[in-house]
């Protein structure tokens, strides 16, 4: 090989680092984008039982100091990747959410940007709470600061080359962070859009029951298809036509399914991580379940 064509492949490294570098710059929201809100620590509650912050925010099990009933952060999550400590999400000045901004928890939530201003690993999906509106996470943050303040840190993420794997999820967000809000459907009902929403946004079942591409994004083309465990063990169900492959009769059957779950003899409900999605469910106003109801068993 030539040194010209040596200089040429050399010059190409550089251009494509430069690219890189560029493509993964993170790039958070600024403040003055936040819309005039004033809080509704009701909602708040209601999105955080949607959401199911507390299954995976629990405090660790050998700590039996803390109430488990907070979201303290700090329980093993453990991935393909590695091992995941979920943060406190307490009001804690040192260890939780207390010196947080209200633009730097929304550019966690729907930037999947933390408050150093790295990438946040998709684990937290703050792929499906892009979907959210932004008064929506103030909501939420501000039920969050409503909680007693726990302190709790979080020990570091057991990810091999993390601060790589950071970066590179910018290329990841570059190829598959769909930053679209859930849109209304006018030719549907109020109920359905509701549903769409929870569905979409704050409970995030895109997540676990649509498969993934190549590139580990959602296959949108298999929207809640069901597909592989994304931790790595079995299979996630289908959450569409339920009624014909005759898993719930209509909307109301599934809303008590996600009211009473396995104790009122519906089946496979707390399977492959269910159990905890059925309890948070089981929190929300009936109204809610029976609109995400009425959403999923529209899906043919």
């Amino acid at each position: 090989m030539t040194q010209r064509n040596l200089g040429a492949l050399a010059l190409l490294a550089v251009l494509g680092l430069f690219a890189f570098w560029v493509i993964t710059i993170p790039q958070p929201l600024k403040v003055e984008t936040l819309p005039q809100h004033q809080a509704n620590i009701e909602n708040g509650e209601r999105l955080y039982n949607a959401g199911g912050c507390h299954s995976c925010h629990l405090p660790p099990k050998e700590n039996t100091t803390i109430d488990v009933e907070l979201p303290a952060g700090g329980r093993a999550f453990i991935t393909p990747i590695g091992v995941l400590y979920p943060p406190n999400l307490t009001p804690d000045g040192e260890t939780g959410l207390g010196q947080w901004t209200d633009i730097e928890f929304v550019n966690a939530m729907q930037k999947g940007i933390g408050r150093g201003g790295h990438h946040l690993i998709p684990a937290f999906p703050y792929t499906s709470y892009a979907r959210m509106s932004v008064v929506d996470v103030l909501d939420i943050k501000a039920y969050l600061t409503s909680l007693p303040a726990i302190k709790n840190p979080a020990p570091e993420n057991d990810v091999f080359a993390l601060p790589i794997v950071r970066r590179g999820l910018g290329l990841w967000k570059f190829i598959g962070l769909d930053e679209a809000k859930t849109a209304s459907d006018p030719g549907q009902s109020e109920a359905w859009n509701k549903g769409k929403y929870l569905v979409e946004g704050p409970g995030h079942c895109n997540e676990c029951h649509t498969p993934r591409t190549m590139f580990m994004t959602s296959d949108t083309s298999a929207y809640l298809q069901g597909g592989p465990h994304p931790e790595g063990k079995g299979t996630v169900p289908s959450l569409r036509d339920l009624a014909g492959r005759k898993r719930f009769k209509d909307a109301n059957d599934l809303a008590a399914a996600l009211e009473f779950g396995e104790a009122m003899g519906y089946q496979d409900m707390s399977a492959g991580g269910m159990a905890a999605v059925q309890r948070n469910m089981a929190k929300l106003p009936a109204a809610d379940r029976l609109a995400i109801a009425e959403y999923l068993m529209s899906l043919k």
